[in-house]
């Protein structure tokens, strides 16, 4: 068989993509669930920087703590994008789903309503100064104790904050849908613990109510 230059047998062989090194596989046809992306978000930037600049300190909280910071952040947004769509503020949201929760006669004494949207009486009564103004809920005298006055939903008021709750939840089911359920469980099992933990010492701060 001859070697002289331009024989076809000494050509190049063009690689057979069947062939293809899989090492060298296309990282956009990688399975994302086996890319870590705590190794590649701003948080994991910053804790890098500063394990450069002092080595000495272990920057690991940053970790837990800056990702909830940021994801709050997110999350704070796309919720009261939904409020505003029903003309109203994450307090008044509270304050209407507060009363909605208690059941009919759907009122809660003035001390109850703060407990439950863990504000103070003042910014309580601002919000419900509002929220009466629009017609969506009453302070009047309560049916079961007729020395006391309560805070209670109007037909209107009901109307809203059970549209408004069902707007809410589909936006939150949206919202956890990046995560699978053994994601959503951990996270729940995890807060749930550590919240218990500032709830229980007393440190919970009057800033955070519950929007459930």
């Amino acid at each position: 068989m001859s070697n002289l230059p331009g024989n076809d047998a000494d050509a190049p062989r063009e690689a057979d993509p069947r062939e293809a090194d899989p090492r060298e596989a296309d990282p956009r046809e990688a399975d994302p669930r086996k890319t870590d992306p705590r190794d590649s978000d701003r948080v994991a930037s910053i804790q890098a920087e500063w394990r450069r600049e002092r080595p000495e300190i272990d920057p690991s909280p940053q970790g837990i703590i800056g990702r909830l910071h940021r994801v709050a952040a997110y999350l704070t947004t796309e919720l009261e994008a939904v409020y505003r769509d029903f003309d109203l503020s994450t307090g008044e949201f509270d304050v209407l789903a507060a009363l909605r929760r208690a059941g009919e006669p759907y009122e809660r004494t003035p001390s109850e309503l703060a407990e439950r949207t863990m504000i103070t009486s003042g910014g309580l009564t601002k919000r419900c100064d509002r929220l009466e103004t629009a017609g969506l809920i009453e302070r009047r005298v309560a049916e079961s104790d007729r020395r006391g006055r309560v805070v209670a939903l109007t037909p209107a008021g009901l109307d809203l904050i059970d549209r408004a709750y069902a707007a809410h939840m589909r936006n939150e089911h949206r919202l956890i849908a990046a995560l699978d359920e053994d994601d959503r469980g951990a996270l729940q099992g995890g807060l749930a613990r550590w919240l218990a933990h500032f709830e229980g010492s007393g440190v919970a701060s009057d800033a955070f109510p519950a929007r459930t």
